[in-house]
């Protein structure tokens, strides 16, 4: 019988980003046919959320850093971005200041639809690596995953929280336009 009670790959604060994670992939996989409010509402309420997890991942030294695979792709990432894109619409793209910008005073372009899709292709390398069941690859994608939390992921949530603030609370939603700029939603 194996022993669980020492596997920090299947501790509590592991399973809690798991289940974070799982439910931010599921919803953007399911979302096409959803208000553009509604999907505001959902990305502004899971954002903080996955964040605070990534932030708890603990540290962890990996076996077999060759059981490192990545699953989600270029296709895969489009059709997400797409499907974003096209119903943000004009509220997609935004103005920010990068600090890991080359020049961090001058405001970028931003997109929250790629800043999401970006968010999702880690979240779902994280799901299925971890979801193949051995504790070389759970150890890998939960090392992937803080590792890209602090490079990347976490950059893109701190990113667009004021963007999804903004379009909530301080503008009103147009969720009855049928065109958009890229084609019809």
């Amino acid at each position: 019988m194996a022993n669980y009670d020492n596997d920090i790959t299947i501790s509590k604060s592991i399973l809690e980003m798991l289940t974070v994670a799982n439910e931010f992939c599921h919803y953007l996989d399911t979302c096409e046919k959803k208000s553009k409010k509604g999907v505001l509402d959902f990305v502004n309420r899971i954002c903080p959320l996955l964040y605070l997890k990534g932030s708890l991942l603990p540290d962890i030294e990996v076996e077999d850093p060759d059981a490192n695979e990545r699953f989600v792709t270029a296709e895969n990432w489009e059709t997400i971005f797409t499907m974003l894109r096209d119903k943000f619409m004009k509220d997609d793209e935004f103005w920010l200041i990068d600090p890991q910008h080359v020049n961090e005073d001058e405001p970028l372009k931003a997109s929250l639809a790629e800043n999401l899709s970006d968010i999702y292709q880690d979240m779902k390398d994280f799901i299925l690596l971890y979801q193949k069941n051995t504790f070389v690859a759970r150890q890998n994608a939960i090392s992937e995953c803080k590792l890209l939390f602090e490079s990347h992921w976490g950059y893109r949530i701190a990113n667009i929280m004021p963007r999804l603030h903004h379009l909530l609370y301080e503008k009103q939603i147009d969720d009855t336009a049928t065109e958009s700029p890229f084609g019809l939603i």
